[in-house]
């Protein structure tokens, strides 16, 4: 992590990275349900276990924390955004190859691990877990912030030590889910009252300018609407009248 980036820069240089989500809308499942820090409410989980669930928050959290104005990655709902994106088909590689060799990749080839996207997240976080107890003798959850950062930084740059798999793997694909969350359409679970579009200006999908083809150097101001919005507003305007 750069220490001197900010939030907002993040999410605007990731832009392109988090516009689309993964997979479509899920819906939750699980038994397991997470103590209500550091969520603000009790979630169900299809994916993770209420253990990794509060790992995965306390994470995220620090990559985008809450400030004075815009909630964090816990507050926009990014968790429950990575658990349903990891129960569903992207989380099992439903579009993966996975036929190997797996060898050691330059940046540019991306993802190379013989890992689905859920068994990456189970096995990293079993690892990260055991690892900053071992060397923090804590939760990661119960540590300090600037340890927590302390111990990000250590994950990102693959300091960790994990022998199972490189830990800046496990970390670059949270970051990327992280910012995919809090970007995302909020019908994916993330984006909580579109936190994320109200942070760096996007209005969210619109598809009516045909009004404004013609017109040039207007700033296109409104409140951002996400897909469900333009669905009930489209079927509105569209619904046919009954002929008597």
């Amino acid at each position: 992590m750069t220490p001197d980036l900010s939030r907002r820069g993040l999410l605007l240089s990731s832009g392109s990275l988090a516009a689309v989500p993964l997979t479509g809308p899920t819906e939750a499942q699980s038994h397991d349900t997470m103590p209500a820090t550091p969520m603000a409410a009790p979630t169900l989980w299809r994916f993770f276990t209420a253990d990794q669930a509060s790992l995965v928050a306390a994470m995220v959290d620090r990559l985008i924390p809450p400030d004075a104005e815009f909630t964090g990655a816990v507050g926009a709902g990014v968790p429950q955004f990575i658990d349903g994106q990891l129960a569903g088909a992207w989380g099992s590689g439903a579009r993966l190859y996975r036929l190997g060799p797996f060898a050691e990749g330059t940046p540019e080839q991306g993802y190379q691990l013989p890992y689905t996207p859920a068994e990456l997240y189970r096995t990293s976080l079993s690892l990260v877990a055991d690892w900053v107890r071992g060397g923090y003798g804590s939760r990661f959850e119960e540590l300090d912030p600037r340890l927590q950062d302390e111990a990000l930084r250590s994950l990102e740059s693959g300091e960790a030590g994990f022998s199972e798999l490189p830990s800046d793997a496990f970390f670059e694909t949270l970051l990327a889910n992280t910012v995919e969350g809090f970007l995302s359409d909020p019908m994916y679970g993330g984006n909580r009252d579109m936190v994320g579009w109200r942070m760096v200006g996007f209005p969210g999908p619109y598809a009516g300018y045909v009004n404004l083809l013609d017109r040039h150097g207007l700033n296109f101001n409104r409140p951002p609407r996400g897909i469900a919005e333009a669905l009930r507003e489209h079927a509105q305007h569209h619904a046919p009248t009954l002929q008597r």
